[in-house]
């Protein structure tokens, strides 16, 4: 029998609230981030085709992090790298699903790294 702890059926409850209220169309995508430990993984998603039309993630071979450390400045690269293969792949607008964490630290890092990169929320 597999064991849940609190915080882990709050999230769950937190994402199934959300999902309730945010949909991805072709016209405008969803973008989903999902926050690990150590990573944080990006995809633009479209629900009526149940489809991931672009994604992006630390641990995907393109990433390099560059001369900044930390985990939030990864995240906002992330972002950046994100918007511009959206942008390739003729996405410009897109709705924002933060999969239930909150928006703050590397959330936010990659929600500001994709506005810089052109995608508009």
């Amino acid at each position: 029998m597999a064991r849940t702890n609190r915080k882990t059926v709050a999230r769950a409850k937190r994402v199934r609230r959300i999902r309730k209220k945010i949909t991805g169309t072709s016209e405008r995508p969803r973008l989903r981030v999902f926050r690990s430990n150590k990573h944080i993984y990006a995809q633009i998603i479209d629900d009526v085709a149940g489809q991931t039309l672009v994604s992006m993630s630390t641990v995907d071979k393109g990433f390099e992090p560059g001369e900044e450390k930390g985990k939030t400045s990864a995240a906002k690269k992330v972002g950046e790298m994100l918007a511009s293969r959206a942008k390739a792949a003729g996405i410009s607008k897109v709705t924002f699903d933060r999969g239930g964490a909150i928006y703050h630290g590397r959330v936010k890092s990659l929600s500001e790294g994709a506005r810089e990169g052109g995608l508009e929320f």
